[in-house]
C-alpha cells in the first residue's frame, strides 16, 4: 500500500490509478464541446459522463475549463469559473471519487478547493502570478508539467539536448521551488508532459525512459491519450487513436506511472487489470 491523500480522501499509489478526462470546454481537440447543449455547459451532461466513468473504474476525475490544445485561446478567470466550479461542487456532492481540476489560474485554485476538489493539475506548474501561494494555501496536492513555450505556440519545432535530462531538471528544480514554498514533495505529482512542447521523437523518449522519472520520489502522471503522437506514428485520426493510447497506458504502467489520464476509462481499466493479473501470477 503506497497511498496518497487528495483532500478528504487517499489513493493506493503503489497500482497505477486511472484519471478520467471531463473536458468542459467548446474546444479542446478531442472531445470540445461534449458537455455543452445549445452552445453552453451542461452541468448534468458532465455529471452523467463522469459518473459513467467511475462506475467504468476511474478513481480521479480531471475537470479542465480552458483548453490547452496547441493553439489554443486563452480563457478569462471568470468564465473558466463559470465552467469549471459548478461541475466540481456536483461531483463532489454526488461521485465517491478524487476529483481533480487542471487549471493554472489563483482564483480557480482557491475557488476548487472550496468547492471540493482534491488535486490542482497545472500544465503551467504553478508559474502565473499568484498561483503557487494560492496552491500552498489550498492545503491540496499538486501536479506539475513540463512545457516547453506555451499552448499558443508549444509545437512550433520544439528542441532539446537531452529531452529526458532536461525535463527531469526542471521537474526537480520546480519541486525544490514548491517545497520552498510550503509544498512539500509528499504533495507534489510529476508529470512530463508529453506532447507538450515535444515532438514525435521527444515523446517516444520520454515514454521509453518515463522509469528515470518514477525514481524521482514522486508519483507520475502520464497523460498520452489520443494525442497527435500516434496520428504520427500510426496514421491514425482523433477518433481512431484507442489502440496506440492502450498501448501508451500499458507501457507507461510498466515504467513507473501512478496515474494513467485518459479518455477511454474502461478499456484502460481492462489493460491495467489484466496486466496486473499477469504481475501477480505464481
Amino acid at each position: 500500500m503506497t497511498d496518497f491523500a487528495f483532500g478528504a480522501r487517499s489513493l493506493d499509489l503503489g497500482q497505477p490509478q486511472v484519471m478520467g478526462i471531463l473536458n468542459v470546454t467548446p474546444d479542446s481537440f478531442s472531445d470540445g464541446g461534449l458537455h455543452h447543449s445549445a452552445g453552453r455547459l451542461s452541468v448534468e451532461k458532465s455529471l452523467m459522463h463522469a459518473a459513467a466513468m467511475v462506475a467504468a473504474g476511474a478513481s480521479i476525475i480531471d475537470v479542465g475549463g480552458e483548453s490547452t490544445r496547441p493553439g489554443a485561446a486563452s480563457v478569462s478567470d471568470e468564465e473558466e469559473l463559470a465552467r469549471v466550479v459548478p461541475v466540481v461542487e456536483r461531483l463532489a456532492a454526488e461521485l465517491d471519487v478524487v476529483i481533480s481540476v487542471d487549471t493554472s489560474s489563483p482564483r480557480v485554485i482557491q475557488a476548487v478547493a472550496d468547492a471540493g476538489a482534491g488535486l490542482i493539475n497545472d500544465v503551467r506548474s504553478l508559474s502565473r502570478e499568484g498561483a503557487l501561494p494560492a496552491a500552498a494555501a489550498s492545503g491540496l496536492p499538486v501536479c506539475i508539467m513540463h512545457m516547453q513555450g506555451q499552448p499558443q505556440t508549444m509545437q512550433q519545432s520544439p528542441a532539446y539536448g537531452d529531452v529526458v535530462g532536461e525535463v527531469r531538471d526542471y521537474l526537480q528544480a520546480r519541486m525544490a521551488e514548491l517545497e520552498m514554498a510550503g509544498i512539500a514533495a509528499g504533495r507534489v505529482v510529476i508529470d512530463p508532459g508529453f506532447g507538450f512542447g515535444k515532438s514525435v521523437e521527444h515523446n517516444l523518449a520520454l515514454l521509453k525512459h518515463l522509469p528515470a522519472f518514477a525514481e524521482m520520489g514522486c508519483p507520475v502522471l502520464a497523460g498520452l491519450s489520443r494525442k497527435s503522437l500516434f496520428g504520427a506514428v500510426l496514421g491514425r485520426d482523433v477518433d481512431a487513436r484507442m489502440a496506440g493510447s492502450l498501448a501508451a497506458a500499458l507501457l507507461a504502467a510498466q515504467g513507473g506511472a501512478a496515474i494513467i489520464r485518459v479518455h477511454d476509462v474502461q478499456e484502460t481499466v481492462d489493460v491495467l487489470r489484466f496486466y496486473s493479473a499477469v504481475q501477480h501470477a505464481q
